[in-house]
């Protein structure tokens, strides 16, 4: 019986990574991202069915399919939920990898920023959560009804939900809020045989801390790529985080079941920059 996941966010970078090692484990994927970014969900699908084609039986299932939506919407991600379900089979694990980034000093924060942060960040992780929760109670025992020992539940919390970045404010309080999200659903899920575990990553590689580096480096008077070393020179190991960094301890680990006596926690994958 194939294990199923939803990553969102998953068109592009660190959620395209997890998504990709969890097709190369054996997972069937749902692949989601905004309604916006079509032709690359379009894109991850069709590489990871190549993937399957190329190791395929001609009873070989459809190991991914791609669904626009956005997180921010109950009713979206239900009704994605629901289409993974009926095309993939029962949903083993939920990766709310959906974020974005703001950077601003605080006293230029308007209640428009706090509310498109949080709506992304804090709310969309909080759909993706109980939905998938739902869908798993309603699934029953995880064993008979999927092969697992645990269903699993990730979301995408931050370094700087560990230590608050000057110009991330905003940013830094949602993925705090992930964090105490993160604790109060795994106490609650425990019954069920749900873990729900949170990541952190650091300075990665993507489009993302690109737009972090411009803008902060605007802020700060620095050349392109500069604040992007800054940061990254922090890490004990000394370079900026790759998506796959992510992946590993994310589609590697926390969705292994090597990780299935593990709950409430938020890992971070900074390479050392936020010691705990």
């Amino acid at each position: 019986m194939p294990r199923v996941a939803i990553v969102t966010g998953s068109a592009r970078g660190i959620g395209k990574a997890i998504a990709l090692r969890l097709a190369t484990d054996g997972y069937s994927i749902c692949i989601n991202d905004i309604p916006g970014a079509r032709n690359e969900i379009t894109a991850v699908v069709d590489e990871i069915n190549a993937m399957s084609t190329q190791e395929a039986t001609p009873t070989s299932r459809l190991r991914a399919i791609g669904v626009a939506a956005d997180v921010t919407s109950s009713t979206a991600v239900e009704e994605m939920v629901r289409e993974t379900v009926a095309k993939l089979g029962p949903l083993t694990l939920m990766v709310a990898n959906a974020g974005i980034a703001q950077i601003k000093h605080l006293l230029s924060v308007t209640e428009a920023d706090i509310d498109e942060v949080f709506s992304v960040n804090f709310k969309g992780v909080f759909n993706c959560y109980t939905h998938a929760a739902r869908q798993m109670i309603a699934q029953g025992d995880p064993q008979s009804a999927a092969g697992v020992g645990v269903y699993k539940i990730a979301g995408a919390s931050s370094i700087v939900g560990f230590r608050a970045f000057e110009t991330l404010g905003i940013y830094s309080a949602s993925k705090w809020a992930v964090r105490g999200l993160t604790q109060a659903m795994a106490i609650e899920m425990a019954p069920h045989k749900i873990t729900v575990n949170a990541y952190a990553p650091g300075v990665v590689g993507t489009a993302m801390w690109d737009k972090i580096d411009e803008e902060l480096g605007t802020i700060e008077g620095r050349a392109k790529g500069e604040t992007r070393k800054v940061y990254s020179n922090k890490a004990a190991l000394g370079r900026t985080s790759e998506p796959e960094d992510v992946a590993r301890l994310v589609g590697g680990f926390l969705a292994s079941q090597d990780s299935d006596f593990v709950t409430g926690q938020t890992m971070l994958v900074d390479g050392g920059i936020v010691l705990t």
